[in-house]
């Protein structure tokens, strides 16, 4: 879908299925962009999060909630959302 390749700055979320257990299937989709500013994780199990976030290619990874960050926090994305990253171009 478009909107799911897209970089969007609005109240837009998308949520899409996948297969039960599909972790890898599930990043290599949302993986599949040009853009890696910011992402999150909804689910109970907390080993589940926190590998997805690591192989995540987003700047942000928000865990069961989002966009909650403190004004202390590296702040940046990856790909062509890299741009003013704390050590970047």
């Amino acid at each position: 879908m478009y909107i799911a390749q897209e970089e969007s700055f609005g109240p837009v979320m998308v949520i899409s299925k996948f297969k039960n257990g599909d972790v890898n299937g599930v990043l290599q989709r949302a993986n599949a962009t040009e853009y890696g500013l910011a992402s999150g994780v909804f689910t109970k199990d907390i080993n589940k999060a926190l590998y997805i976030s690591e192989k995540l290619e987003a700047g942000t990874v928000f865990i069961n909630t989002y966009n909650k960050t403190d004004v202390a926090a590296p702040f940046g994305g990856f790909k062509l959302s890299g741009f003013g990253k704390d050590l970047g171009k």
